[in-house]
């Protein structure tokens, strides 16, 4: 017998996650603005959870097509669509487009939640154009994930399960009722996140750590198809 489609783990939770995830996508928009610059052609957003981004993409004149897989997130995120822009349910691991039709792909709050991120980079590079731009923005693998234990000083305590790879259960330290205390967290330590756009076929070229924090929470990467 054929196992059916796996479950969306956010589905059921997009109007919680909507509201929980407001301000902190607000505070991400000046910096992914200075990473992705002024563009054009097609754009896609992998995991385009309820569309808090769609405007920020679009911004820098770029038509956005999100690409989302629980369908209870993609209901949210239709209305923030704009013309000739579309929406398109399906996994990130295999994308349901040609090869090299996408000058820009935006993989934004995206490593934590997929099985695969290497085998969802190798997809992205397909799918961009020659000399086309990735865009990777999230959690900073060596400073926020499960093995990360925040202090009131702003400091972080790090946790032996830094090389453990994989899903993470919610742990002691983690934040009561928060995002990753509700689903859980994959983790992909530094060398093998970066190891995964090499092996991809992407280089990068531009690496910050966003915003003013003392210790950073944001990692974004900027990297073109060889």
């Amino acid at each position: 017998m054929t196992p059916g489609p796996k479950p969306a783990r956010y589905d059921g939770l997009a109007d919680w996650y909507d509201e929980h995830n407001a301000a902190a996508a607000d505070d991400n928009r000046d910096p992914l603005l200075e990473l992705l610059g002024p563009g054009g052609g097609l754009c896609l957003d992998l995991g385009c959870g309820t569309g808090q981004n769609l405007q920020t993409l679009r911004t820098t004149g770029r038509t956005v097509i999100g690409l989302e897989y629980s369908a209870d997130q993609l209901r949210l995120a239709r209305p923030r669509t704009a013309r000739g822009e579309a929406l398109v349910q399906a996994d990130a691991a295999t994308l349901p487009f040609a090869d090299a039709v996408f000058s820009t792909v935006a993989a934004l709050w995206l490593s934590t939640d997929v099985d695969d991120f290497a085998a969802v980079l190798r997809e992205a590079a397909r799918v961009l154009c020659p000399s086309g731009v990735l865009a990777y923005y999230g959690v900073h693998p060596c400073f926020n994930g499960p093995h990360t234990e925040g202090r009131v000083d702003g400091g972080r305590v790090v946790h032996p399960t830094y090389r453990a790879v994989g899903w993470h259960p919610p742990a002691p330290w983690w934040g009561e009722g928060g995002i990753r205390h509700r689903l859980g967290m994959r983790h992909l330590p530094l060398a093998d996140l970066l190891n995964s756009f090499t092996a991809a076929g992407l280089t990068i070229t531009r690496t910050v750590e966003p915003r003013t924090d003392p210790v950073p929470w944001v990692l974004a990467l900027r990297a073109e198809k060889r």
